[in-house]
Order: structure tokens, then sequence, then C-alpha cells
């Protein structure tokens, strides 16, 4: 058995005892360590065996499982009947390894799936369904690509994407054999671009110099690219490609490129081939790994993470179970979580949260930024936010001071408190947030004036809606302020998967 070999069945294992342990009850897995001033929660469980994710426009993720079926998380919640249960091969590496959306998804409802074809012998293909809702449209299958056939079960690549010039990329294993890689006379080991009907542009790099369904042929040399990924607004790409015996590598996506497997692995000066633009070698240390998985750019439309991270290109190892960033600017490499149990994908999600896809515990976990639960509270001895102040940081806003003082240093009557932060909501969709003050309040919500009751009244509740995505920590602030008698500040929601009850810790943070 080939190293490679080993290193495959090694890893299916160590897949298999993990996804055992969590389907026997055992311990949930413990949590990634994450830099400062980042959290993960992990709102996904129970995938088996999770291969591929990919988002929706509308911020549903669709999950895709090796044995062929793709499920849905929307709402904060996995669903529980799968969009797509298709049979596929799943051996060794084989079964369902890709999902995209149409660029026109919103009208036209096409998701696009790379898997397995069962057959002696077995094929991999990419087909396109129609969706309706959270279901795909039973017989809405067209075939749109057929790959050659396969001998071994490793190295099929699988992950496909939408350009930002509205074709299909798909980047295809050399099904370990290497020679497949340096040739135009077959698609194995290369990125493939075609048109979404499965016609091939004729401005290809290799049109005029291969022939029939090898002119699809956009990049070669490739040995396992397991994903690949667009820069946001641009038509820069990566490619993750997977190594033997020495590294792993990211190489930059242009055109024609050959980046030069089996021939080299790694760094190269062949004038022939395209040098990876970083490769890390192979071990177990927290810069090394043995296979590289999922790769994201981080450029969301709203960054949640620090502007130091805009831009960077964040990419796991499975072996190791790391994620880490690199900086095409700089091209300086740094350390981002760790202790993750074999992450195979990432995605930035709408909110800009960064979610990766943890084969070992068949979840879904989403990293966040912020610096601490609860509210930055400020507390004033007037009614108009001047004078005497004391700073804290209030776990809730759930009070009832009666004639007592808020704070020390501050007096029972004509005081004033504005709280800040951020709530971080537990699923998409409208929340009616609610206050409960005697005397005046008002309250905004991502800038959003939703709340605005600024009079002398006793004990009343007042309430405004909005529309809020999960993976997003939406700024939050209220004033109250507290004129005789006694004094009660209360903030409340109600959504789509919440009942109605005081904002909890672990929904507020401070900024």
């Amino acid at each position: 058995m080939s190293k490679a070999m080993r290193r495959l069945a090694l890893l299916l294992n160590l897949a298999a005892l993990l996804a055992a342990a969590v389907l026997l009850g055992a311990s949930p897995p413990a949590s990634a360590v994450v830099p400062t001033g980042f959290a993960e929660v992990r709102v996904a469980t129970g995938l088996v065996e999770p291969t591929t994710m990919a988002m929706a426009p509308d911020g549903r993720i669709f999950i895709g499982e090796q044995a062929g079926k793709i499920r849905v998380f929307q709402g904060g919640a996995l669903l529980a009947a799968p969009f797509l249960n298709i049979a596929v091969d799943s051996n060794g590496e084989r079964g369902l390894l890709g999902i995209a959306f149409d660029p026109n998804f919103a009208a036209n409802q096409f998701v696009y799936v790379y898997y397995t074809v069962p057959g002696s012998p077995p094929h991999n293909r990419v087909s396109r369904f129609t969706a309706s809702g959270n279901v795909v449209v039973p017989g809405s299958e067209l075939s749109i690509l057929d790959l050659e056939n396969l001998s071994a079960t490793n190295h099929n690549g699988g992950a496909i994407h939408f350009g930002p010039d509205g074709m299909l990329y798909v980047a295809v294993g050399e099904n370990a054999n290497g020679s497949n890689s340096q040739t135009l006379s077959n698609r194995l080991g290369k990125l493939l671009r075609i048109r979404s009907d499965g016609t091939i542009p004729t401005d290809n790099p290799f049109y005029l110099t291969a022939s029939g369904a090898n002119r699809s042929i956009w990049a070669l040399g490739l040995r396992n690219p397991y994903t690949f990924n667009f820069l946001p607004g641009s038509s820069r790409m990566f490619i993750n490609d997977v190594g033997q015996a020495t590294w792993e590598e990211i190489n930059d996506g242009i055109a024609g490129s050959n980046y030069g497997w089996p021939t080299t692995e790694g760094p190269t000066t062949n004038p022939n081939f395209r040098s990876p633009l970083y490769a890390y070698g192979h071990g177990s240390t927290p810069t090394t790994g043995c296979a590289i998985t999922g790769g994201v750019f981080y450029k969301p439309s709203v960054a949640q993470f620090p502007s130091s991270y805009v831009g960077d290109y964040f990419f796991a190892d499975f072996c190791t179970g790391w994620i880490r960033s690199y900086d095409p600017a700089s091209t300086v490499v740094s350390g981002f979580a760790s202790g993750i149990d074999g992450p195979v994908d990432l995605l930035v999600g709408a909110g800009g949260g960064l979610f990766y896809l943890a084969r070992g515990s068949g979840s879904l976990v989403r990293i966040t930024y912020g610096a601490g639960h609860g509210l930055g509270a400020s507390y004033y001895n007037n009614e108009n936010f001047t004078g005497t102040t004391v700073r804290r940081v209030d776990s809730t806003i759930n009070f009832n001071w009666g004639t007592g003082s808020p704070a020390p240093g501050i007096g029972p009557d004509t005081f004033s408190v504005r709280w800040t932060g951020a709530v971080q909501v537990p699923a998409d969709g409208t929340y009616q947030f609610y206050t409960q003050t005697d005397d005046g309040v008002r309250l905004w919500v991502d800038g959003v004036l939703i709340v605005d009751n600024f009079t002398r009244h006793a004990v009343t509740e007042n309430s405004g809606a909005i529309t809020l995505a999960t993976g997003v920590r939406h700024s939050i602030r209220m004033d109250y302020f507290d004129s005789t008698s006694s004094a009660v500040a209360k903030l409340l929601w109600s959504g789509p998967t919440v009942s109605k009850a005081i904002i909890p810790n672990s929904a507020l943070y401070v900024r």
C-alpha cells in the first residue's frame, strides 16, 4: 500500500471513530482554541460524514454528506428532512463532494451537485437540480458533466463554484494516477470551466489545443484539489491542492497554468510550472499537517472580524485540525484556530462570522468576534447623561431598583443609564424587542430607533420589531432615565425560535 493510501485509510478510520463516539453518546468534542476576543458556537450537530457546504443567496447553508444527502441549516437549526438524498458511491473519498448555487438562483432555483455515480466502473458527475423551498423538485436532475471512469477510490476533488464571469469551475482529482495531471487527453487532475448548461466556453485556454470534452480544461497539473474559492468581487482564485509526501499547497488560480504534479510538489523553480503561493510541510505541529481542506476569503459585505483580517484567506488542515490565515498582500501566514475535529470546509456567513464544517464530530460551528457577554453600562447622576458617571458591564437589563440606588455614587432618583454593545440572534427572522420601564426609554438596534418613549410615566411596556440575521452581532443601544419614585428598566425579546423573555447574557456582547 502506498504512503498516500495508508494516509487515506488512517484519516477515514479516524473520522469513523470520531463519528461513532458521537453516535454512542460520548462527551461532545471540546471547543476549538480561538484568538482572544473570538468565540465559537456549535450551531448544528448530527451530520453524518459531512464533506462540503455552500451558502444560498438567502443565507441558508446547504451541507453535503458523503453518502448522498444534502442537509439545510436555516433559522439557527438543522432541518430534519434532507434537501436531497441521492444514490452515490461513497467508497473511500468518493461520494457527494460539491454544492454550488446558480448565479440567478433567486429566479431559477438551480442547485449544482458534484457526486460519484455508482456503477462498474463508477464516475464523477455534476448535475443540476431544481429547488422548491427546502426540498428538491422530484425528477429535476439534469446531468451537465460526466467525467472519466474511476479506478482508485481517492483523489476525486469535488469543489464547484461559479466565478464572477458566470462560468462554473469544477475541481477534479487525478484518481491516484499522476500521469493524468500532465495530459490534455482527459479531465482528471485539472480545474475545469464550463457554462451552467455544461457547454464549453470557446475562450478556455486549451480550447484550440485539446479536443472534445477536454476543451473544458482551464488549468492542469493538480493532484487532488479538494477545495478552491474566489475572492468576492474579484476574479482571483486560490486552489488548495492536497499533497502526497511532503507539501500541501495554496495555488494562484490562473487560466492555462500547470501546477507541476507529479513532476513537482511544493515550491519549485521550474519555469514550466507555476509554483504555489504558499506551501506547508507535513507533520503534526501547529504549522504542519497532511491534508489541506477548506479555504475561503474573508471579505463579507459587513465585516465582523477586526479589519486586519479583511481580505485574508482562511484555510484548514484535516489532519492537525487547525485553521490558519494567509494575507495575500503581505504573504504573512498566521495561526487562528486549533483543536478542531477534522475540518473539511469553510465559509463566511452573511453576518460576517466564519463557519467551519467538522467531519469528526458531524458539526457545523460558527466563529464570531466580540469582547464578551453583557452590555457596557454608563450610569449618570442626572436625567440627561451628564455628571457623575459609573461605568460597568451589566450581564442583562433586568432591573427593579425600587427606591434604591442603581450604583454606588448614583442617587436613587433623577439618574440616567446608557447601555451599548451588540446582540446576536439565534435564527434569521423578525424580532420584537420590548422595554419595560418606569420613565423614559429609547432603544436602537442596528442604528434603527425602534422604541421611543422618552417621557415620565409609570411602568410601561413599549415594543418595536426589526429583521435580523444570525451569525452577526447587531449593534444595540438603550437609553433610560428615572425621574422620581420607583425605578424599573428591563429589556426583553421574542423571535422565530425565542419566546418572550429577558434577553440573556449569552446573546449580549460588550464592544
